[in-house]
C-alpha cells in the first residue's frame, strides 16, 4: 500500500518527506480489537461539511475506531449553527440525507450506532416541544405538550417510553420488538475546542478491554430535588457486588472537586467543580439538573461538557427543563451494564426510560469491560491470491468458558457479506438449576433464542411447587435471570445455587448456563418506607407516627395544628423534624426521615417523606410503622406497615446467565470469488460473544482476487514541490481495457469522482472537501463486459493548516532545532 502526507492549507508535501513528517499506519483498516456490542463496522459518522472542525473530528474518529470510509456521511446543506434546529430542518438536513446515504451504500442493516461530529445542532424543537438530536435519531421525535405552569416539559408522556431500557439485550436484536427498526444508538462528540472533543475519543478508545478497578461514586447531595436518583443506588450496588465489578459506592457529597481517577460519578447539583483528572478512561458521569445538556448557552448551571473536560468518555444532560423525573435521567444500573461489557452507548440508552429530552455526548463504543476472544485465519497470509471458489478456514477461541463465541460474520471491504456460523441454543439441551439440592430442569425448545431460553427458565423456576420448596423467585432480565429470596430475612449464605447445561437430546450443547455466585448474597441496602398524607388541616387536626423498633421499644411522635390558616406542609415538616431529632430514633436501630416533598392531589394539599433504617441490611424490615391522624386526612399507607417499600433491594440475591456458542472451533467455508471484483479486498471475520453483550473480535485479511484479465493501477500524482492551498489531489487510474465503461474513485465518504468510456483518467479531489486526517483512496474499473477491478489503496494524511513541525536556528555555535 502507498502512503502520503499532504497539507491542507498553504503547503502540500509529497511522498519523500512522509517519514520525516508523520508516521502512518500500515493499513488504515487493519485494526483488531474487541468492542462491546459493536465496532467501527457498525458506526455511521455524520459530519457537517461547512464546519472544518466537524470534518476533522469525524476523520479522527474514523481512523481511531477503524470505521470504513463509506460509513462517513457529509451534511452539505445545513446553513445554521450548532445549537438548535426545527423538526423540519432536522429531517431535511440530517435524517433524510443520512437514511438515503446508508441505503445507497447498502449499510442500512449494518449500522447500529450514529456518531454526530461537532458542529451539528443538539436541540430539535417546535410547538410540540423540544427533544435532543441524539434522541430523535434513536427513536423519533416525541411531542410533549403540557398546560402546567412549569412549561411543556414537566410531563412524562407515554409515547416517549424507551422499550430498550433495562432490556439487557443486544441492540440489534432489541430492535425487532423494542425501538423502531430505524433506530440507532446515537451520541454526539463535541466540545468547546477540537482538542477537547478529540480527548473524548481518546478516553473511550484507550479504555477498551482495560478492566479498570477504580470506584464509581453514587452521590447524594444536600440538593434534595436533584438527588432523587439515590433511591436506585442500592439496586445497582447489589448487582455490581454479585458481578464482582469495581465498587459502586454511595456517598453524601456536595463537592466532588477532590475526586480523582474515578470510574464514574452520578450526582445531583446545579453547579459543581471537578478536578482536571477526575475520571479514568471509559468513565461515565453526569448530574441530574435542569440544563446539563445545554452546551453553548449561558444557563448558570454546570453542563455535561465539564464531565468530559475532566476526563469522562461520556455524559448526559437534558436540553430543556425536564423537572426531576428520574425516568428522564440515567439510572445507576448503567454502571452495572458497563461492567457486563456493554458499550457506553448501550449502557446509557438501556438506563434511561424517557430519553427524549436527553443529550448523550461521548464515545459510543467505549467498552472497558469487553473481553475479546481470539480469532485467526488459518493457512493463509495477507496478500494471498484467490480465484474461483476457494475454501478458507478460521479458528476461534473464547476468552473464558463463561464467554463462549456464538456467531461469525464475514465482511467484505467493510460491508457485511454473510454469516458463516451461528450456534443458537439447540433444541433438546437441558439446563439444570439447583437451589439447596432442589433441581429444576428446563429443556430448550426448537427455534429458541438466548432471550426465550431465559424467559422459559424463569417460568420453570417460578412454578408454585418450586418456589414453595426453594423460597426463591426469579425475574427475567434479558439474558440474565435475577434470583431473590421470598423471605428477605433469610440469610443468603444458607442458600447454595449451581447451574449446568447438558446436550440432552440435542446433538451438541451450545446452550450455556452459569450462576453468578455459588451462594446467594445478602443485601447491604437500607430498608425504607414512603409515607404521605393529603387534606386541609383544621384547628385541632393532628398527625401521628408510631415506630415499633425490633427491640420492642415503641416511639410515638405527633403534631397538632393550632392555627386556622395552618398549612399541611407546615404540619408535616414539624413532624419530620421531631422524628429526625428523637434520641431513640437516632440510634443505629432507629429510623431517619428524608426526601420531604409536597404538592397537590385532587385539588387537596399533599405532603410526605421517606423513612429509612439507619443501618444497612434487611433487618430494618422488622421495624413497624403506624401512620395515623385526624379523620379529615387521607393516609398512604393507612395501616400498620414495615420498612419494605424497596423490598427488591433487601432480599438476598443472585444471578444466572444464559449464553450460547462454543469455546473452541475450527471450521472452513467456501468463498466464490467470481462474484467479487478482481483486485484487492479486505476480508474481515467478526466473532461475537454468545451473550447479549455480543462483544466483537475482528480478524482482517487482505487478499488479491484474480479471475479475469482486467487489471488497473492507481497512482497519486504529487511532486515534492509546494502547491497552493486550493490545489487538487490528482490520481491517475489506468486500466488495461481498451475502453473501460467506468472508472470510479472512492475515499472517505464513499464515491468521490467518476468518468466514463476511458481506459485511463486523472481523477481529482479537493483536499478541503476531505478535511484533515487519514484518508484511503482506491479506484474501481468496470469494463464493457461488466467485469470489475479494485485497485490497491493509497492512503493520504492531510495534516491541516499547521506546519508539521517548527524549525529554528539559534545558539552558539548555531544549532538546528
Amino acid at each position: 500500500m502507498t502512503h502520503y502526507t499532504v497539507r491542507v492549507g498553504s503547503t502540500v508535501y509529497g511522498s519523500r518527506v512522509v517519514g520525516a513528517l508523520v508516521a502512518t499506519s500500515a493499513w488504515f483498516c487493519l485494526l483488531s480489537s474487541a468492542y462491546g456490542g459493536g465496532s467501527g463496522l457498525n458506526v455511521a459518522i455524520v459530519v457537517n461539511q461547512r464546519d472544518p472542525t466537524s470534518v476533522e473530528l469525524g476523520n479522527y474518529y474514523r481512523e481511531q475506531r477503524g470505521v470504513p470510509a463509506a460509513n462517513l456521511v457529509r451534511l452539505t446543506s445545513w446553513p445554521g449553527g450548532k445549537i438548535r434546529w426545527t423538526r423540519t430542518e432536522c429531517s431535511t438536513h440530517l435524517i433524510d440525507p443520512l437514511a438515503s446515504a446508508l441505503a445507497e451504500r447498502g449499510l442500512t442493516n449494518q449500522i447500529d450506532y450514529v456518531l454526530l461530529s461537532m458542529g451539528i445542532p443538539y436541540q430539535v424543537g417546535d410547538t410540540n416541544g423540544v427533544n435532543s438530536t441524539t434522541s430523535v435519531l434513536f427513536y423519533g421525535f416525541k411531542p410533549d405538550q403540557d398546560t402546567s405552569p412549569y412549561g411543556p416539559s414537566c410531563t412524562l408522556p407515554n409515547n416517549a417510553t424507551n422499550r430498550y431500557a433495562f432490556s439487557e439485550n443486544s441492540f440489534n436484536s432489541a430492535r425487532s420488538h423494542g425501538p423502531p427498526a430505524s433506530a440507532c444508538l446515537t451520541t454526539m462528540i463535541t466540545g468547546d475546542t477540537l482538542e477537547a472533543a478529540r480527548r473524548v475519543v481518546d478516553q473511550g478508545v484507550v479504555s477498551d478491554n482495560s478492566f479498570p478497578t477504580q470506584t464509581v461514586w453514587l452521590a447524594r447531595t444536600s440538593d434534595a430535588a436533584r438527588s432523587v436518583r439515590h433511591a436506585a443506588f442500592d439496586n445497582a450496588i447489589f448487582d455490581a457486588r454479585i458481578r464482582g465489578a469495581p465498587a459502586l459506592v454511595r456517598t453524601n457529597l456536595d463537592s466532588p472537586a477532590s475526586l480523582t481517577n474515578i470510574l464514574g460519578l452520578q450526582t445531583g447539583l446545579a453547579r459543581l467543580t471537578l478536578a482536571k483528572n477526575a475520571f479514568a478512561p471509559g468513565a461515565m458521569a453526569d448530574s441530574l439538573t435542569s440544563f446539563g445538556g445545554i452546551l453553548f448557552e449561558a444557563t448558570g448551571q454546570t453542563n455535561l461538557l465539564a464531565f468530559l473536560a475532566a476526563g469522562a468518555a461520556g455524559s448526559y444532560g437534558t436540553v430543556l427543563e425536564p423537572c426531576n423525573y428520574t425516568a428522564k435521567f440515567p439510572n445507576p444500573e448503567n454502571y452495572f451494564y458497563q461492567a457486563r461489557g456493554f458499550s457506553l452507548a448501550e449502557s446509557y440508552y438501556m438506563s434511561v426510560t424517557h430519553p427524549y429530552q436527553g443529550l448523550i455526548v461521548g464515545e459510543p463504543l467505549a467498552s472497558p469491560f469487553a473481553r475479546p476472544g481470539a480469532l485467526s485465519w488459518l493457512a493463509i497470509s495477507d496478500t494471498a491470491m484467490l480465484s474461483g471458489t476457494t475454501n478458507l478456514s478460521l479458528a476461534l477461541r473464547a476468552a473464558h468458558p463463561d464467554q463462549p463465541l456464538q456467531q461469525v460474520d464475514l465482511f467484505l471491504d467493510g460491508k457485511f457479506l454473510l454469516t458463516l456460523t451461528n450456534m443458537a441454543p439447540a433444541a433438546g439441551n437441558v439446563l439444570t438449576v439447583t437451589i439447596n439440592r432442589k433441581r429444576v430442569h428446563y429443556t430448550v425448545p426448537p427455534d429458541a433464542t438466548i432471550k426465550s431460553v431465559a424467559s422459559g427458565l424463569v417460568a420453570a423456576l417460578n412454578l408454585h411447587t418450586i418456589t414453595n420448596t426453594t423460597g426463591v423467585i426469579a425475574y427475567d432480565r434479558g439474558d440474565r435471570i435475577e434470583l431473590q429470596t421470598l423471605n428477605p430475612l433469610r440469610s443468603g449464605s444458607s442458600i447454595s445455587v449451581s447451574a449446568t447445561a447438558a446436550a440432552g437430546a440435542g446433538a451438541a450443547a451450545p446452550t450455556g448456563l452459569r450462576a453468578g455466585l455459588e451462594r446467594v448474597l445478602d443485601s447491604t441496602g437500607f430498608a425504607c418506607a414512603d409515607l404521605a398524607v393529603s387534606g386541609q388541616p383544621a384547628v385541632g387536626d393532628w398527625l401521628q407516627l408510631d415506630v415499633l423498633k425490633t427491640n420492642g421499644i415503641r416511639v410515638s411522635i405527633s403534631r397538632t395544628n393550632t392555627t386556622a390558616d395552618g398549612a399541611l406542609s407546615d404540619l408535616v415538616v414539624a413532624l419530620y423534624q421531631n422524628i429526625a431529632a428523637h434520641s431513640e430514633l437516632r440510634a443505629v436501630d432507629g429510623v431517619a426521615p428524608e426526601d420531604y416533598g409536597s404538592g397537590q392531589v385532587d385539588n387537596k394539599p399533599l405532603a410526605g417523606f421517606t423513612l429509612r433504617a439507619r443501618s444497612p441490611g434487611p433487618t430494618g424490615i422488622g421495624i413497624q410503622l403506624l401512620w395515623s391522624g385526624s379523620p379529615s386526612f387521607a393516609f398512604l399507607p393507612a395501616r400498620t406497615n414495615r420498612l419494605d417499600s424497596n423490598i427488591g433491594d433487601l432480599r438476598p440475591r443472585n444471578h444466572l446467565y444464559v449464553a450460547a456458542g462454543t469455546t473452541n472451533l475450527t471450521f472452513s467455508f467456501p468463498l466464490d470469488t467470481t462474484t467479487l471484483a478482481d483486485g484487492w479486498h479486505e476480508l474481515t471475520a467478526v466473532a461475537y460473544e454468545g451473550s447479549h453483550v455480543r462483544t466483537q473480535t475482528r480478524a482482517p485479511l487482505m487478499v488479491y482476487v484474480a479471475n479475469t484479465r482486467l487489471r488497473a493501477t492507481i497512482a497519486f500524482l504529487m511532486s515534492d514541490t509546494d502547491v497552493a492551498a486550493e490545489a487538487p489531489l490528482p490520481f491517475l487510474v489506468s486500466a488495461n481495457a481498451r475502453n473501460a465503461r467506468k472508472i470510479e474513485l472512492f475515499g472517505t465518504g464513499g464515491l468521490l469522482s467518476a468518468v466514463s468510456n476511458q481506459p485511463s483518467a486523472t481523477l481529482t479531489v479537493q483536499g478541503g472537501l476531505l478535511g484533515a486526517g487519514l484518508h484511503p483512496f482506491r479506484a474501481v474499473v468496470t469494463d464493457l463486459s461488466g467485469h470489475q477491478y479494485r485497485t490497491e489503496t493509497v492512503s493520504l494524511r492531510l495534516i491541516g493548516t499547521e506546519l508539521p513541525f517548527h524549525v529554528e536556528v539559534g545558539g552558539m555555535p548555531p544549532a538546528l532545532r
